[in-house]
Order: structure tokens, then C-alpha cells, then sequence
């Protein structure tokens, strides 16, 4: 599995700083990824609803930890390519006024 792009954007929604796109082997698209300032760190969150009872569900997640890192690292490395926290959370500041 080849991670060809990825693109972010950033919001003001509590600790999500940014959303991303990624494209993997120039084939499949996957929208809506978080990128999450939690108690540990950044972490990549995957899309996800919320059910009727309340409860969220992963829309698409990976089957295995070697994949798993891989988005992560892809998606964080462009992140801090972009500026990281600092930048991602001035930009938000200027979503929010």
C-alpha cells in the first residue's frame, strides 16, 4: 500500500486540528480523516458516524497495524510539513472569528 496523496484543511472543532484526504496507490480516495491533539499527542483518527444509539462507528478503518502506521505516519508528516499544531491552530483561530 502506497500513500500518493495526501491533502489537509484545517477546523475549529475542540481537539481536531486538522481534516485529510489521503489517496492510496493513485486509486482510492479516503475523505475525512481527523487529526486529533488528545491527552497523548497527535493521532490520526479514521471517518466515522454516529449510530442511533449514540455510539460512533469507523466508516473505513485499516485491517492491520503495518497499515495503520502508515496513514499515520503519512498524514502527520504532511501535517508537520505544513506548519503542524502552531500553524493548523492559527488557521483555525481565523475559521472561528
Amino acid at each position: 500500500m502506497d500513500i500518493t496523496r495526501v491533502s489537509l484543511r484545517p477546523v475549529a472543532m475542540n481537539k481536531v486540528c486538522a481534516i485529510a484526504s489521503i489517496v492510496i496507490d493513485d486509486a482510492f480516495v479516503i475523505h475525512d480523516l481527523r487529526i486529533v491533539n488528545g491527552d497523548k499527542g497527535v493521532f490520526v483518527a479514521m471517518p466515522s458516524r454516529k449510530l442511533p444509539s449514540g455510539e460512533f462507528r469507523d466508516i473505513c478503518h485499516p485491517i492491520n497495524s503495518d497499515a495503520r502506521q502508515a496513514i499515520q505516519e503519512a498524514v502527520l508528516a504532511e501535517f508537520e510539513a505544513e506548519g503542524g499544531l502552531e500553524a493548523f491552530s492559527r488557521a483555525a483561530e481565523g475559521l472561528a472569528t
